[in-house]
């Protein structure tokens, strides 16, 4: 088998579970009332059976992820509470993650960059509507209720054409871009702390799945 950045790293990953001091290592095992991942990766995948995921959702996946469930696994071990896997099921392939997060039927459509999403959120916030603006306080509910089921449609939309990969705890959810002018750069979602998704990284420098994923097999060989 021709060496790539995934070789050998299976092996790592699952020799971390032998490794009494991994036992700190958030969402490796079973604390606080969850259910850890334990070192364990899936089966990796087949290439035609990634083409046939890849076939029905649409997309064309960045490739040291996709490198990743050739060689590694389709899902399993990893940052937080682990990854989301790619499986097979009854009426075709998808992602199962902690949160059911991923909007598959989304996964064709853009992600929004900074400046798109920075302009969707100005531009709601700007259509708020103010209770002077209305005869009745009746009237103004009905119009605020409008505007707040935008509010939750745009949050919704915030994460066209991404992959949500990880839970982190505390509602911090991982994702990894598919389409458009971000793909292949990983993005946390902390609408419930920080408002809003960010990506990992600089503007200038965005952090792939590759070097997300290693970094963190380094952190855990280190702490072990």
């Amino acid at each position: 088998m021709k060496a790539t950045i995934w070789s050998g790293v299976r092996e790592r990953v699952e020799a971390l579970a032998h490794r009494d001091r991994t036992w700190d290592v958030l969402g490796a095992w079973d604390r606080y009332g969850g259910t850890g991942h334990h070192f364990r990766l899936a089966a990796p995948l087949s290439e035609p059976e990634v083409t046939e995921a890849e076939t029905q959702w649409g997309v064309s996946l960045p490739e040291d992820y996709r490198g990743f469930l050739l060689d590694v696994g389709a899902g399993g071990a990893g940052p937080g509470y682990g990854l989301s896997t790619l499986h097979r099921t009854g009426t075709g392939w998808e992602w199962t993650d902690v949160g059911g997060e991923t909007r598959h039927e989304a996964l064709t459509v853009a992600f929004p960059t900074s400046e798109e999403r920075a302009r969707r959120l100005a531009e709601h916030e700007d259509r708020e509507p103010r209770r002077s603006g209305f005869a009745t306080r009746e009237a103004f509910e009905a119009a605020y209720r409008v505007w707040r089921d935008a509010d939750d449609e745009l949050f919704e939309t915030s994460s066209d054409g991404a992959v949500c990969l990880s839970h982190e705890g505390c509602g911090h959810f991982l994702w990894l871009v598919v389409t458009g002018p971000e793909r292949g750069s990983m993005w946390v979602d902390g609408f419930s702390a920080e408002g809003g998704f960010r990506p990992l990284g600089t503007p200038h420098e965005r952090v792939g799945f590759a070097d997300w994923y290693l970094e963190w097999v380094i952190r855990c060989e280190t702490a072990a």
